[in-house]
């Protein structure tokens, strides 16, 4: 149980205003279906006075805005498709003798942020706002902690709960105070159905794969350990699905297609968070040409969706997703941002380029990891317009089939837009022989002190040498894309429940450093709910001023502690 110590001075007036509500018969929490029949944007875009339409409404949502007088009055309404204007009048939901629900619960008891149901029929004010004129009133869920109060005036809005961090931790407070974020998440539904659609019309199979994972493969990357009790043997979370989906083309799907968690444990940034989802799709007998052409066909899909247009707003920019996109191999697009020809380069002439152009390296990366560095810090932010990068030297692609032309390239393609990559695709690896050898090249990086190469998976090796046919395999990171389709500038924005670092606490002297002084145990909390988290604040304040305000908080709270004496006050502080 919270002691009202703990609570704030709203929070207690809510508290006594639930027992209010049960000593009235009312239960504030009741367990039965509340029917409703229509929502508020239904009403507010069909409502037509001359049909005489929504004469019959019940609806539901949360308290909004109270405008008490006599004996009507009028409210706000919000569900999850907008706000409407109540007029409730008491005669109308009291029409017997007993006016307890108007002049008591609803005058009195309600709060902003109660979740209420409601019947009526809708009209429109002497204002001309659309309303609906209340005949029941059903409180559904008493709420205990107050809204933050978003005040509007002349269009603009002061006290908003805008602080990103607040907003990121308590997203069900964001949701309710800032319905606009609620659209984002809409639209990154949207884009989902939409994908899952366009590959169902294809005849591709959506399919599941283990997230928990004896050898953690098919990127590379950092991955999450955790350990299986009951078999005694260490997991790994899923870095990516490919190999799993991989043996599937192998059993003879011939298209498969998952929506991942995939989880890695590295960074966080704007871009990047430790757990994220990521659409995979491989299909037989297919090339990366093939799956260039699809993607294109995808993305210029998702945009029309959406925005009814391929041109989205990301920023100060404007990005237009209409296909085809631009086309340009790795190494051109490193001679034309650095003049430096890359092709033919060991890793002790790369190095020394490096050097030269300032990107910084450690001793760890081989020569894909090198050639990696020098791409992203001298060329991937200049591409803005939708850009696939074709072509990767074959020591950044582990899993990816030489090129048909260049046995030192691969046949990979990477779609840039805005600066950052959005997918990555390859012409499939499937020759065993050539997997197993880049497998082991990855473990001699591992064995360099590279905490990012990847695993051997001998059992994905072994489902190789049963043959699977070309293939074709492309991934796409959702966060990223539904932050492009909806013009949000971090990945948290798009994350309804982002991962954050842990709360920080403020600084506190524990409670016999109190004590040390003279201060009783049951006015130690006291001091720390005013402010004084630390002894020497103490020395800083007039002992009247701490006795009024000792006083005055156990009387405003209700406390029933013993109040002070000012001399003993004086004495603490001494």
């Amino acid at each position: 149980m919270m002691n009202n110590i703990d609570l704030s001075e709203q929070e207690i007036i809510r508290r006594n205003s639930l027992q209010k509500l049960r000593d009235l018969g009312i239960d504030p929490y009741p367990a039965n279906e509340f029917k409703i029949n229509t929502s508020t944007r239904q009403i507010l875009e069909q409502y037509d006075p001359e049909k005489n339409n929504f004469q019959d409404v019940t609806i539901a949502g949360r308290l909004m805005n109270q405008r008490i007088m006599g004996k009507a009055s009028f409210a706000e309404l919000q569900d999850e498709s907008g706000r409407i204007q109540l007029y409730v009048n008491r005669d109308e939901i009291c029409p017997d003798e007993d006016k307890s629900l108007y002049n008591e619960v609803f005058k009195k008891l309600l709060d902003i942020g109660d979740i209420i149901g409601i019947a009526g029929y809708v009209f429109i004010t002497q204002m001309g706002e659309t309303s609906v004129h209340v005949k029941t009133l059903t409180l559904l869920s008493k709420s205990l902690r107050p809204l933050p109060v978003v005040k509007e005036k002349e269009g603009v809005l002061f006290d908003a709960f805008t602080d990103p961090e607040q907003r990121y931790r308590q997203r069900y407070l964001d949701l309710i105070v800032n319905p606009q974020v609620r659209e984002v998440f809409v639209k990154r539904t949207r884009i989902i159905n939409n994908m899952r659609e366009f590959f169902n019309e294809k005849g591709y199979l959506e399919v599941e794969t283990p997230i928990l994972q004896p050898i953690p493969g098919g990127a590379a990357a950092r991955p999450f350990t955790t350990h299986h009790n009951a078999l005694n043997i260490p997991l790994y979370l899923r870095v990516a699905n490919e190999l799993y989906l991989k043996r599937l083309i192998v059993g003879g799907f011939e298209g498969v297609y998952e929506f991942a968690k995939d989880f890695r444990n590295e960074g966080m940034d704007r871009t990047h968070n430790p757990e994220f989802t990521v659409m995979e799709i491989y299909v037989a007998y297919k090339d990366y040409n093939w799956m260039m052409e699809m993607t294109e066909e995808m993305i210029e899909r998702i945009a029309l969706s959406l925005h009814g247009t391929t041109v989205v707003p990301v920023g100060d920019k404007m990005i237009d997703f209409k296909r085809p996109f631009k086309r340009i191999t790795m190494a051109d697009s490193i001679k034309e941002f650095t003049g430096i020809d890359i092709p033919g380069m060991d890793e002790s002439a790369l190095r020394a380029v490096c050097r030269e152009i300032g990107v910084e390296l450690d001793e760890t990366m081989g020569k894909g990891k090198i050639i990696d560095e020098i791409f992203g810090e001298k060329c991937e932010g200049n591409y803005i317009q939708p850009t696939f990068i074709l072509d990767y030297p074959v020591e950044m692609s582990p899993l990816c089939k030489k090129h048909r032309d260049n046995p030192e390239l691969t046949e990979r393609f990477e779609l840039m837009v805005n600066g950052k990559e959005l997918c990555n695709a390859y012409s499939e690896l499937n020759d065993p022989i050539d997997q197993l050898e880049r497998f082991q090249e990855q473990l001699r990086l591992s064995e360099k002190g590279d905490n990012e190469a990847m695993f051997i998976d001998m059992d994905f090796v072994r489902s190789l040498e049963y043959g699977m046919p070309p293939t074709s395999g492309m991934g796409i990171g959702i966060d990223r894309l539904a932050m492009l389709m909806t013009n949000s500038s971090s990945i948290q924005d798009v994350l309804l429940f982002p991962q954050m670092k842990p709360e920080k606490k403020a600084e506190e002297d524990s409670a016999e450093m109190f004590e040390a002084l003279g201060i009783p145990t049951g006015w130690v909390e006291v001091l720390r709910k005013l402010n004084y988290k630390k002894t020497a604040q103490l020395k800083e304040v007039k002992a009247s001023k701490l006795f009024n305000d000792l006083c005055g908080y156990n009387k405003k709270n209700q406390l029933g502690l013993v109040n002070p004496g000012m001399d003993e006050v004086t004495k603490w502080l001494n």
